[in-house]
């Protein structure tokens, strides 16, 4: 395994890099990075940014809002955040399988004495309480993994800096942001710096396997520059246009949010925009570029999904269920 080394507090330049790294960087190889970012909402790459963050308090506070490549919920990081992330080979026996790369991570915690366990679809909690959302992205032949832990991070810019919808909150019995996230810190046996852990968490990631430390090279720095400047660093990347739609549909389901928006004119749909938190191995925008045109109607909408690779572009929604959001 080869660990990527990373000081860098941008997260147009660690989103960027992880892109990098995971088409460019050592084909074939197991890579792990660990980084940090200085105050930044980072939005999943199917979700609608304006929906997802508190846009005043974002601009009076400076914080950043960054769209990554996987999918999943909106997260803030600052500076009392870690973030871990794995490259790996893509196979059948790692798809979908977030429990996997987040035992480096409990086995650390739990040799500080932290009660931490894995939780739900693709969350690390400490009784109860979350401190850690994973997420993964395929490309080509290989797959990234990445999770965020909250170690001392200021929890109540969480709360105002996102946006999170009250059906999520109602599904997880609870009244607000603060009183589900938690910060490992307070749990700790005896309080470490978080330098400290950023060591034994990447003693843990790296353990069993012989590894070598990678620094960046003039060569790499460049063309993980030029990926932040086209796509991280642009409006049309972390924002994007939506236009005015007419209806709006969004369901909860147990495989994550599903928000439909679209317009409809002469029982065609002319425009449609699929937005939410769950995870696919496929751009949903093809699948929203290819419904235009299509009869609002569900045997034709149904006929039209069993011709195409449905499932990947929903790891955990069925075709049923995308039917009901879309069409009820």
């Amino acid at each position: 395994m080869i660990n990527i080394v990373n000081n860098s507090n941008d997260p147009r330049f660690n989103l960027a890099l992880e892109e990098y790294a995971l088409n460019e960087l050592f084909p074939g190889a197991e890579l792990a990075i660990i980084w940090q970012n200085k105050p930044t909402v980072v939005i999943g790459r199917n979700q609608n940014t304006i929906e997802e963050i508190n846009k005043a308090y974002i601009r009076e506070k400076g914080i950043n809002v960054v769209r990554r490549l996987s999918g999943g919920g909106a997260v803030y990081h600052d500076l009392g955040n870690l973030n871990f992330t794995f490259i790996v080979p893509s196979q059948k026996n790692v798809v979908s399988n977030f429990e996997k790369f987040t035992q480096p991570v409990l086995r650390a915690l739990q040799s500080l004495g932290v009660p931490a366990e894995f939780s739900g679809r693709n969350d690390l909690t400490i009784n109860g309480k979350k401190f850690s959302g994973n997420a993964q992205y395929w490309s080509k032949d290989r797959l990234l993994h990445h999770g965020t832990l909250l170690f001392n991070s200021d929890l109540s810019v969480v709360q105002e800096a996102l946006q999170v919808r009250v059906d999520k909150l109602v599904s997880k019995g609870v009244k607000s942001v603060r009183s589900r996230v938690t910060n490992i810190y307070p749990y700790l046996k005896t309080p470490l710096e978080i330098g400290e852990f950023k060591r034994i968490l990447l003693e843990h990631m790296l353990q069993g396997n012989e590894h070598q430390h990678y620094e960046l090279t003039t060569t790499d720095l460049r063309r993980v520059e030029q990926l932040m400047e086209t796509r991280y660093a642009k409006w049309s990347w972390n924002y994007g246009h939506s236009p005015a739609f007419s209806l709006e549909k969004s369901r909860r389901f147990a495989g994550g949010q599903l928000n439909l928006k679209l317009n409809v004119k002469q029982g065609l749909i002319t425009e449609i925009g699929i937005y939410g938190d769950f995870f696919g191995r496929r751009d949903v925008r093809e699948l929203a570029q290819s419904l235009q045109g299509q009869q609002y109607e569900e045997v034709a909408l149904r006929n039209f999904l069993e011709q195409i690779p449905f499932a990947e572009y929903f790891l955990a929604i069925t075709m049923d269920e995308f039917l009901q959001c879309l069409l009820h």
